[in-house]
């Protein structure tokens, strides 16, 4: 928690521009406010609490530089000779990796459902569709606001850029299914043994 306000302070402190850091923050501090709501009721693992901190940051740092902006990435972009800076798409893998571990604990745990190719298929559809909803709400923002959104839509001239921003969060959430859902079985353990 601690981790999560330092950087929340840090990010609001001259951001690129205030309305974009809005914008990119808010989706973290909603995650906040559910998180502490049903901490008592629905305690998660200690493994998803630190990939929605990850997550979070993810989403700050977006905020606070806006996402076609993150200097790390630009120096990527420059050094590599990249077409765009690519803070946009971990932000989105993110968006498919962290939340495919979410929703697999909620779904093995309230749900029932024990773990096999059907379980990964609908964790990958809720992925794709927090994607696309979240691409919706970017096409409703962009389409208010006018070209006040075009740091938040961080398109960089790329007319795919919906479709890639969808592509890495399918293939987030396939890649965090078959690496860390042997670990998060592990973390499930030790929530049930208490």
């Amino acid at each position: 928690m601690i981790i999560l306000f330092g950087v929340l302070i840090w990010s609001v402190i001259n951001p690129k521009d205030l309305f974009t850091w809005f914008l990119e923050v808010i989706p973290a501090l909603i995650g906040l406010i559910v998180l502490t709501l049903t901490y008592n009721r629905f305690r998660l693992t200690n493994l998803v609490y630190i990939l929605i901190l990850l997550h979070a940051i993810i989403l700050i740092i977006g905020g606070h530089y806006t996402y076609a902006e993150m200097p790390i990435f630009n120096w990527i972009r420059d050094t590599f000779d990249l077409a765009r800076n690519y803070y946009d798409r971990l932000g989105h893998f993110a968006q498919g990796f962290i939340p495919a571990i979410i929703a697999r604990e909620i779904l093995l745990r309230k749900a029932e459902l024990k773990p096999s190719k059907l379980l990964s298929f609908i964790i990958i559809s809720i992925c794709l569709a927090i994607s696309a909803s979240y691409e919706l709400i970017e096409w409703g923002v962009a389409e208010a606001t006018g070209s006040a959104a075009d740091a938040f839509l961080g398109t960089q001239g790329d007319v795919w850029d919906t479709q890639w921003d969808m592509f890495m969060a399918l293939l987030g959430a396939i890649i965090s299914l078959v690496s860390i859902s042997n670990l998060h079985d592990k973390y499930l353990r030790k929530l049930i043994d208490k």
